[in-house]
C-alpha cells in the first residue's frame, strides 16, 4: 500500500484509512469531526434520526408527522 497525503495538513495518511476512503490523517479528521453539529431526536414509535438543521426539528415527534 502506498502511502496518502492528508489533503489539509500534507501529513501521511494511514493505509488502513485511506483504504476506507478517508483522505485526512486522524489529528484533521477529528477537528472536522468535532466542527459537524447534530442532534439526535427520537421518531414517533421508529427509530432514532440525525438531524444537522435545526428547523427540521420543529413537529417532528408530532404524532400527525411533520407539522410546520
Amino acid at each position: 500500500m502506498s502511502v496518502v497525503e492528508c489533503v489539509r495538513c500534507s501529513g501521511q495518511v494511514h493505509p488502513d484509512r485511506s483504504s476506507l476512503g478517508y483522505d485526512t490523517c486522524l489529528v484533521c479528521g477529528e477537528v472536522m469531526a468535532r466542527k459537524r453539529v447534530f442532534t439526535v431526536a427520537p421518531m414517533h414509535k421508529s427509530n432514532y434520526m440525525l438531524f444537522t438543521n435545526p428547523e427540521d426539528l420543529k413537529g417532528i415527534n408530532n404524532k400527525g408527522g411533520n407539522v410546520r
